[in-house]
């Protein structure tokens, strides 16, 4: 009867778990990254964008449609040119679409590019199960594929057409194999077929995200750890020396691809660290890894007692992991386990603030970054509450359920973890006025600014598809121009646009970098057509947009 509960609780994890993330996926519009994954996934780059015309909004769905001709070396080659990634998310990508989009079954395109992240988050619930399962007990995996369902930073990270989830669920494998391996190293004993594992599912994970290479060099330093409280015999040490190096050996051909990404202007986006702020901004990521509240783009009546509420129950859950994590030291069956995957942690967490501090790139402004040591987080934040006494033990694991779940409702309603640049938002401003005929101008330097400005034309394609439907004149009319020689070239460029729309009309120009003061009070769009700059319409969501009134 224990075993079926047992097995009973596992399922509802994964039920739990798989509607939360395919719970309202389509709901928010691509933003900047997603269309990025939907460019390359669908054979297409920047050279279909049509540039420097004016065209009416639906013109740029065609962009969206499959390339059938495309196959995963094209793709690859249009990620050495455009992208930072590696290549093997986009061609598995790829494939899904060109499946479902050929099946009997149809979703919209958004769908189908969230669903395949999604599944690999689902996939994600049963490895942490695994995991926990070899590494503790069967109770900790059942309680780690639990706080995995319910975490509102895996449901964000499931819900984004990304390759986070696929490396989440690669990462949980990798580390099955190195809590074997730890076994193995204490018991002098040697199974080549762990070893073999480990180093598939690494050198597929380089292929995936490139901080995969955090990965196995976190998961080096921590068997160096082990070796020297184990000391085997040397014959082992060079023998697992040789296999830890073969996942770069198979990263070979690719190598030169990754050194060319790493100078690439798109990373110009990552700040430079102010003083403690990036060790701040990872205590809230562990935070939100378990619970999240509205605060974003909300009003201080409601965003101050969200704030405080999450710090009270950080602090009351932190206590609690910390009388467990005691316990999980003290007790000799779970001493090497809680070893491993902590010494993986701190190992990953020193990486990133090399990266931060040496390198100066502040990645943990971005919270999606800590899916790389989110797994071992996961597992000894399970494990912790589960070496708890009976009562204290049931009730904080119930409490960090039910916090997790009312967590995901915000976060697929969209109240937490707000799309980057927030083309939901963007849309909705420019379509106030639904009446009145839109037209919108993106200004753009780089390849990133085009990514930016499609997402926001999908999202106001998303939310009023039937102004393009009937009536061509009523259909938003959308332009890329290029803002390198400077914006008056774009001020210029405007003038000379042809076929602008009817009058009266509502204008936008979506140009970064530019400050408020520097939007001119007045543009021509035509020889013809002067618009007055709206001083009570300029908005700012990473990027300045600004609307001018046409009579």
């Amino acid at each position: 009867m224990k075993l079926s509960g047992h097995y009973l609780g596992l399922a509802i994890a994964l039920v739990v778990g798989t509607i939360l993330r395919f719970w309202n996926l389509e709901l928010k519009p691509l933003w900047l990254d997603e269309v990025i994954t939907a460019l390359f996934s669908l054979g297409k780059s920047y050279e279909n964008v049509p540039l420097d015309l004016l065209l009416p909004l639906n013109s740029f769905r065609e962009i969206f449609t499959l390339n059938p001709t495309t196959n995963c070396p094209a793709i690859a080659q249009n990620i050495i040119k455009y992208s930072t990634h590696p290549p093997l998310f986009f061609c598995l990508m790829h494939a899904w679409v060109e499946s479902s989009l050929n099946s009997s079954v149809k979703h919209s395109l958004i769908w189908v590019l969230r669903s395949l992240p999604a599944l690999f988050g689902v996939s994600a619930i049963v490895s942490i199960y695994y995991l926990n399962r070899i590494a503790f007990s069967k109770k900790a995996g059942l309680v780690g594929a639990a706080l995995m369902a319910v975490s509102p930073f895996a449901i964000y990270l499931s819900q984004e057409a990304r390759h986070y989830t696929l490396p989440l669920f690669l990462i949980n494998l990798s580390l099955i194999t190195l809590i074997q391996i730890q076994q193995d190293i204490f018991q002098q004993k040697r199974r080549l077929l762990v070893w073999l594992a480990w180093v598939i599912i690494n050198s597929i994970g380089l292929y995936v995200h490139y901080f995969f290479v955090l990965v196995i060099l976190a998961e080096l330093a921590t068997l160096l750890v082990l070796v020297y409280q184990a000391k085997p015999k040397v014959k082992y040490l060079l023998l697992s020396a040789a296999f830890f190096l073969l996942p770069f050996l198979f990263f070979l051909p690719w190598l030169p691809v990754f050194f060319g990404h790493s100078n690439r202007p798109e990373t110009d986006w990552v700040p430079q660290p102010e003083h403690i702020i990036p060790f701040v901004q990872t205590l809230v990521g562990w935070l939100l890894m378990v619970i999240i509240l509205p605060v974003e783009s909300q009003p201080l009546w409601i965003a101050i007692p969200a704030v405080i509420l999450m710090l009270i129950f950080g602090i009351w859950l932190g206590w609690q992991v910390v009388q467990g994590m005691r316990q999980l030291w003290e007790n000799s069956k779970t001493n090497l386990a809680t070893l491993t995957l902590s010494n993986f942690t701190i190992f990953v967490l020193l990486e990133l603030f090399v990266i931060i501090y040496i390198l100066g790139k502040d990645i943990t402004i971005a919270p999606r970054y800590n899916f790389v040591y989110y797994p071992s987080f996961c597992a000894l934040l399970a494990a912790s509450l589960v070496a708890r006494d009976g009562d204290k033990r049931r009730s904080t694991i119930n409490y960090l359920i039910l916090a997790g779940l009312i967590s995901c409702i915000f976060v697929v309603n969209g109240l937490a973890f707000e799309k980057p640049y927030n083309p939901q938002r963007v849309a909705k401003n420019m379509l106030q006025e639904p009446s009145i005929p839109l037209m919108v101008v993106m200004a753009y330097k780089d390849t990133q600014d085009i990514a930016l400005g499609l997402s926001f034309a999908l999202g106001i394609d998303k939310f009023q598809p039937k102004l393009c439907q009937n009536n061509g004149e009523t259909c938003p009319k959308f332009a890329f121009l290029s803002a390198n020689s400077g914006y008056q070239t774009v001020w210029e460029s405007l003038a000379k646009l042809p076929k602008t729309p009817k009058l009266p009309l509502n204008f936008w120009i979506v140009a970064p970098g530019l400050k408020r003061d520097n939007y001119p009070e007045k543009l021509a769009i035509s020889p013809q057509t002067n618009c007055t700059k709206d001083s009570a319409a300029y908005y700012r969501i990473g990027v300045p947009y600004q609307k001018y009134k046409c009579d």
